[in-house]
This record gives C-alpha cells, sequence and structure tokens, in this order.
C-alpha cells in the first residue's frame, strides 16, 4: 500500500476530547474519528487491524467447534419482556418504536434473540451439543462513554452461546471456551488475568472475565500473589481480618453512654464526620435493603462501600434499597439519619460487615431527623445478628484463598465467560426432548470478545512517547518503507524493496509522500507497524538498509538491498513466534 493513496491525516497535537492514552492515539494516528460520543468511524488503517482480530477470533471459535451466524442488531420488545430484562437491563438499553409504535431494542447482547432461535430449531438432544457465535455492531447507551474505543456507546463484539443437555455438557463447552479465549488473547499480544467476577445484568451461575492490567483501565481487580487467587473487585471476597473471632465476641457492656447530639442538615458521612470533628472510619452507615419481602439493615464503616452483590450472595436473594417511605416507617427519620439502635425490635435483620466488630464508641444515626448517637457499641446498644463480608476487598485485605494479601490492580476487561444454566430457556420456555423422551430446559453458556475494545487495550498497554507498538499479529502492516529522500537513487531502492516484499506475501506500506524525512519518520513511529524499513545514506555510502523493530529502534540491523527480505522474513517468523498461544 502507498501511504500517499491512502486515507491518512495525522495529528500532531493531542485532542482535548481524549483522556486515556489509547484515544489520544488512535486518533493522532488516523485511526478512527467520532461521529458522536461513543461513537466511531473506523478508518483504513484501524479497519485491518480490526480484520485480523475478527479473523483470529473466527480462526479459534472454529477450531472450537462453533458455528458462525448474524443475528438482527433490532430485537422486538417481546423477546426481553419474556426473559425479563426489557426493565432489568436498565437504561443501557438503547429502545426504540417504528412507525406502528411496536418497541424494539438496539441488541446490547443477545442471548433473547439466540434462545428464541434455538427453541424453534433445537428439539432433539441429538442435536447437542451446539454453539453458535456472531461478529457484528453492538449498543449500550453508556452514561459518559469515555476512553474512546474502551467504553463506547456503539462497539464490535464476538458473541457465543452454547446449548447443552445437561450439566457435564456445559463444563464442557465454558471450558472449550475458556481456552479458545486464552489462544485468541495470546495470538493478539494481550497479557491478560482471569479473574473471578459478577454477572450483572446477564446472570448466571459462575462466570471468568479475562482483564488486562492497565494504569489507567476502568476496571480494578485484586490479586493475590501467594496464590494466584484473581476477582475483579465488584466479587472480590476477602479474609476476615486477623483477630476477628475475638473481637466479635468481645461486647461492650460499659464505657461512655449513648449520646444523642443534634447533627442538623448533616446527612452524609462526610458532613456528619465533619460536623462532628471525628475520621469517616468513625462513622457506621446502616443501609436498608428489602430482600424478598424481608427488612435487612446492612452496617459498614463510614469510609467503607457496601458491595450490594456480596449482600445479595450471602442472602442467596435480589436485594432493592429501601425506598424513602420504608426507610420513614422503620426508623422515624428521613433518609440520612438511618441507625441500628432498635430496629432488631421491629423486626430488621442486622448485618454487619467484619470490621464493625473491631469499632468502639462510633457514630451512628438515631433514627430521628437532624440527630446521630455518639458513644456507640455494638453488642451494648444494639444487637448484630451476622458478621460478614459486605464491603468491597481492596488492597491490603487478606486472600480468602490462603494467607496471603491482596493487591490492587487497575484493569481492562476485554472478554467474559458465563455459564447460564436455565436463565433465559426456562422463562423463555426453550426445551428440547432428552432421550428419555422428557422436555427439558436447554443448558447454556455465553462468551462475549470487545473486538474494538481490543484494539484500544492493545495501544493502551503498548506505546512509548512517540507512538504506538503493535504486536505483528493485529498490526495494520507488517513492514513500513521509508525513503528518506522522495526522489533519486534512495527512491529508486525503497521501490525495489516494496515491491518486493509484497511479491513475499509481506503485508507492506511505503511512505512515498512528498514529505520532510522527519515527518515520514514521525509517522512510522506513531503508527506502530513493527517492522521498518529505512532506505537511507547508508545505501549510497555501503549498500546496506537499516531495519529495526518499533519496540526496539535502539538496536538496528544493517543489511545489505538484497538481504532485505529475507531479513524481514526472519523478524516476521520470529515476531509470530512469541505470539504462539501453544507456549
Amino acid at each position: 500500500m502507498r501511504l500517499s493513496e491512502m486515507l491518512f491525516v495525522s495529528l500532531r497535537e493531542v485532542p482535548a476530547e481524549a483522556e486515556l492514552i489509547s484515544h489520544q492515539l488512535l486518533l493522532r494516528a488516523c485511526f478512527i474519528r467520532k461521529l458522536a460520543a461513543g461513537v466511531y468511524t473506523y478508518l483504513p488503517l484501524a479497519w485491518r487491524s480490526l480484520l485480523k482480530i475478527i479473523a483470529i477470533v473466527r480462526e479459534e471459535m472454529n477450531r472450537a467447534g462453533a458455528q458462525e451466524v448474524l443475528m438482527p442488531f433490532m430485537h422486538p420488545a417481546e423477546l426481553w419482556q419474556e426473559s425479563g430484562r426489557w426493565d432489568e437491563y436498565g437504561d443501557l438499553l438503547m429502545k426504540l418504536q417504528d412507525r406502528q409504535g411496536r418497541w424494539f431494542c438496539l441488541g446490547p447482547t443477545h442471548e433473547e434473540p439466540i434462545t428464541d432461535l434455538a427453541r424453534q430449531l433445537i428439539k432433539s438432544y441429538r442435536q447437542l451439543p451446539i454453539n453458535l457465535y456472531q461478529i457484528g455492531t453492538k449498543f449500550r447507551d453508556e452514561l459518559r462513554p469515555r476512553g474512546g474505543l474502551i467504553r463506547a456507546r456503539e462497539f464490535i463484539m464476538k458473541d457465543a452461546y452454547s446449548f447443552d443437555r445437561d450439566e457435564e455438557g456445559m463444563e464442557r463447552s465454558f471450558e472449550a471456551m475458556r481456552q479458545a479465549y486464552i489462544r485468541i488473547f495470546r495470538r493478539c499480544g494481550l497479557p491478560f488475568v482471569i479473574v473471578e467476577a459478577e454477572a450483572g445484568a446477564i446472570g448466571g451461575t459462575e462466570n471468568l472475565e479475562f482483564m488486562v492490567i492497565a494504569e489507567n483501565g476502568e476496571d480494578r481487580l485484586l490479586r493475590c500473589p501467594k496464590c494466584g487467587y484473581a476477582a475483579n473487585r465488584e466479587r472480590a471476597e476477602r479474609r476476615p481480618p486477623d483477630g476477628f473471632d475475638e473481637a466479635a465476641r468481645s461486647q461492650v457492656k460499659d464505657g461512655a453512654p449513648l449520646k444523642k447530639v443534634m447533627t442538623p442538615n448533616q446527612r452524609t458521612v462526610e458532613e456528619v464526620s465533619r460536623f462532628l470533628n471525628v475520621q469517616p472510619s468513625q462513622l457506621v452507615k446502616t443501609l436498608l435493603y428489602v430482600a424478598d419481602g424481608e427488612i435487612v439493615a446492612a452496617l459498614v464503616r463510614g469510609d467503607h462501600e457496601l458491595n450490594e452483590a456480596k449482600l445479595a450472595r450471602l442472602l442467596s436473594k435480589k436485594v432493592m434499597m429501601a425506598d424513602a417511605a420504608t426507610i420513614e416507617r422503620l426508623t422515624n427519620a428521613p433518609v440520612g439519619f438511618s441507625g441500628p439502635v432498635g430496629l432488631k425490635e421491629k423486626g430488621v435483620r442486622l448485618i454487619a460487615d467484619y470490621d464493625i466488630a473491631f469499632m468502639r464508641d462510633f457514630v451512628i444515626g438515631a433514627n430521628e431527623a437532624d440527630a446521630h448517637f455518639i458513644n456507640a457499641n455494638w453488642g451494648r446498644d444494639f444487637p448484630i445478628d451476622q458478621f460478614a463480608d459486605l464491603r468491597f476487598a481492596d488492597k491490603g485485605d487478606g486472600c480468602p484463598r490462603c494467607d496471603g494479601t491482596l493487591e490492587l490492580f487497575n484493569a481492562i476487561e476485554v472478554g467474559h465467560i458465563f455459564k447460564l444454566g436455565t436463565r433465559y430457556s426456562e422463562p423463555m420456555k426453550a426445551t428440547f426432548v432428552d432421550e428419555d423422551g422428557k422436555e427439558k430446559f436447554f443448558l447454556m453458556g455465553c462468551y462475549g470478545i470487545g473486538i474494538s475494545r481490543i484494539l484500544a487495550t492493545v495501544v493502551e498497554i503498548s506505546h512509548d512517547e512517540d507512538g504506538i507498538i503493535f504486536p505483528i499479529s493485529i498490526a495494520p502492516f507488517e513492514a513500513w518503507v521509508l525513503p528518506i529522500e522522495n526522489e533519486g537513487d534512495l527512491r529508486e531502492v525503497a521501490e525495489r524493496i516494496y515491491s518486493d516484499l509484497t511479491a513475499a506475501g509481506i503485508e507492506t506500506v511505503i511512505d512515498d509522500r512528498d514529505e520532510r524525512a522527519g515527518v515520514k519518520f514521525k509517522d512510522m513511529d506513531l503508527v506502530g507497524v513493527p517492522i521498518q524499513v529505512v532506505v537511507g545514506r547508508t545505501v549510497r555510502e555501503r549498500g546496506e538498509v537499516e531495519i529495526r523493530l518499533r519496540r526496539n529502534r535502539s538496536e538496528p540491523k544493517y543489511v545489505p538491498v538484497d538481504k532485505v527480505v529475507e531479513t524481514v522474513q526472519e523478524l516476521k517468523r520470529q515476531l509470530f513466534a512469541e505470539l504462539s498461544p501453544d507456549e
């Protein structure tokens, strides 16, 4: 490809709209341009890379026995209402009406359409197992799209769905996809971590995320360096703190008496701690939830955040924060002044985070408008029904699997696999006839990969001060030929090398633009093609061309002109070998 014939307009300045380095570089290197917030056009360089990512994904999915389909992007509301997700999915779901007033959504994921397809076409256990996948556009109405392709409203995704007759089959399908994902991400040059995760709006019994540690990643993962336990922050558990058992038995019976103090209009932890001149860690928040009709008070330290998913797992029920009317009925106070004193007598179950067991003489809501209690102590002033791991885990917490200590990392999610069980087949009445002649619900799995997010993630973790450093497997080109002069003998040599490399099957671009050498060098480094072939004065001086890797420009090779193709071929072989999924 000739750069002079390509739609390529690089930017020297960092675009003001771009926060993440991947967003900045993809804009500057002319890979993407914004059409609307979170909606991007993929330009020729980006599309070449995306097609390579798609090819890797397709190869590994086919290798794992999956079959490719393509489903509609627009889904009728009735399917989502059958599964219960029309309202449950929330504001992320992009909804629209046709001219007859019928409701549709733009698919953020395709569990409903694929389940509908299965119940139409798969009637017998003899047709199972089966795994269907597609590669296409998805839509999610993100409140704050950010990071360019990292968190977009329209994006390219591979989603696959497996159907099995029993638990063993579902486990085999899940493991096959786990292995396929390992191969895909290795081939794309991504150093990933497999972590336990929350199912979220997808649902199911078990799921794993594939995450890439990145300084500016929007997700968080916790990992134990001792045993390898890893989970995203929404899922991560923690070991009870040292001394917890003793602390949980040590109820305070004396000390300073419980005292009510007026705190007019001071509702938040920050406001109350500032007003009373105490640290947020000296407060206990009392959060009221409804769990299938049961009222539960969850107690966490003022400087900690309750993890609702942990509370739901502990109770094995869906939980929803109590509304203002329920809170006022139970506490006789508006939101912001709830406390645990007297709640047990009203039938409320009190569950406290592990850390509360160690607290003494703390501040709680007084269940009265504009008032709090100081000198509160659990056991003396109110009971605790149960201590549990309720808050988000953090750096320094104990590993739940061993005696190690958790480390915290920023990360980017690039893939997610789920065991769905009958989450969709049961409400949508998707059944097959098993060997015993009985109708049974499909056991399903689903498996997603962010195709466009892979591109951004690679750039986010693989760059330097001059631009992108692509792995050869997904680079838009494999080699970049740069003549330092635009005409004359050096240009002629560069053209001959370009033709020879192309004829040898090496994807090559030549910078044949009428530009200064300095501009060409900057653009070559910015785009990040892995093998750089510089045709400079060494050709005249000793008949040699400079060949270097983008990732290590300080160690160039100087080879005779007639050895360029051979040298580039060997470098290409070595670079691909480094990405072998079997190592």
